[in-house]
């Protein structure tokens, strides 16, 4: 290579990355901060820069690229994603063994227990929905991976366990088994569940509330109208970072239907709803299950239990952590509900729980609970399961 051509091929490369570089302006017509981001504090311009970062094309280009690289050669995509057959995807939590899984199965037990006899205390009866994995409805769709053994029985023994606590826990399992031949009652690129997967777990939960911890007070009506189904990206495309350049390798969106379930009005339940009980008898805490409107499981649980139902799930930090604020809240402690409904997803059993935000102490006490005898059970049955070792 001579010197000239040295010299135009890096002015050439140059002049292409500062073309980029411009053009990557373009996307600041789009920016904005809140009104805390300002420029004294630092904020604006780490905002600014994360802006700009993700907005430069050879960034894109490259993560595109690879992206494609891993999903057409590998059948890969990025850390929490298994990609199934038939389009079909699944969180990677579902598959993968997990560090001390056995000893987080333990104070997870324990912590329920002692948040069974919390709610004890102020008159809440406890009911937990333990929410099957889609790998455990949907096994057909795996490809070659398989999970992990750990979550081979997961499901079966987290019953078998709450039922030893005497805990209130309906097999959900059975129902959207039967279901799933009527219609999907789990997004095929999603982690969750759809609106009438939700509807069935409403119905059995109703179910068992009226025949173990019936409400007392009036009841409510509820009606719930089904909307237009739409294209829906799952969250687990997320992990796979294909688009714009190559989003036509992209599992095709599933079909939403969303619903929207509203209280019957006054006049139209009759005059004795004017002078209903006010006090709210249930609540419910869990994931995203519950906290993402997109599924209507607040609404199906509203309208199966002919009552109005108070949400404090939150998304993104499991089960155990929203349970723990509101045993906190005022609000229980000053108006515990009739029952509590706790959505839990069952691989979130053996998994690691940072309480680094509550008083050590406070939850010493909340691990108390556990029966003695059921301690020695569950060490036993940890010592006698090999496979359960190996992970």
């Amino acid at each position: 290579m001579t010197r000239s051509f040295r010299i135009l091929y890096i002015a050439l490369f140059l002049g292409i990355l500062l073309a980029l570089g411009i053009w990557s302006l373009r996307s600041f017509g789009s920016f904005s901060t809140s009104a805390e981001t300002t420029v004294l504090n630092g904020r604006w311009t780490k905002a600014a820069e994360t802006h700009y970062d993700d907005q430069f094309p050879i960034k894109r280009l490259g993560t595109n690229l690879w992206a494609a690289l891993d999903f057409k050669l590998f059948n890969e995509g990025r850390p929490g994603v298994v990609l199934g057959s038939d389009q079909w995807l699944y969180s990677d939590e579902e598959f993968n063994p997990v560090a001390n899984g056995a000893q987080n199965e333990a104070d997870n037990l324990a912590l329920i227990q002692g948040v069974r006899d919390a709610l004890k205390k102020q008159g809440t009866q406890l009911v937990l929905a333990i929410v099957p994995a889609k790998t455990r409805l949907y096994p057909e769709h795996f490809g070659a991976k398989t999970p992990a053994a750990l979550h081979t029985d997961l499901y079966q023994q987290f019953h078998e366990q709450v039922a030893q606590a005497g805990i209130v826990a309906p097999d959900l399992l059975q129902p959207l088994q039967a279901a799933k031949q009527n219609g999907a009652v789990f997004l095929r690129t999603d982690t969750h569940w759809t609106s009438m997967g939700a509807d069935i777990v409403a119905q059995r939960l109703g179910a068992t509330i009226a025949a173990d911890a019936p409400l007392s007070g009036e009841q409510e009506r509820f009606v719930t109208e089904a909307k237009e189904t739409a294209p829906y990206k799952g969250d687990l495309t997320t992990f796979l970072p294909l688009d714009p350049l190559f989003s036509n390798l992209l599992p095709k969106p599933d079909d939403l239907q969303q619903r929207s379930t509203n209280p019957v009005p006054a006049q139209a339940a009759g005059d004795d709803a004017l002078f209903a009980n006010t006090d709210v008898p249930v609540a419910l805490v869990g994931t995203s299950y519950s906290a993402n409107p997109n599924w209507n499981f607040l609404g199906a649980l509203k309208q199966a239990l002919h009552s109005d139902v108070v949400n404090y799930a939150e998304d993104g930090h499991g089960p155990i952590l929203p349970m723990l604020k509101y045993l906190q809240t005022d609000a229980f402690k000053n108006s515990p509900p009739q029952v509590l409904i706790w959505e839990f997803p069952e691989r979130y059993l053996p998994a690691h729980n940072d309480l680094g935000e509550f008083d050590p102490q406070w939850i010493a006490e909340l691990k108390k609970a556990r029966d003695p005898q059921q301690n020695l059970a569950l060490n036993a049955n940890n010592s006698e399961s090999p496979r359960r070792a190996q992970n």
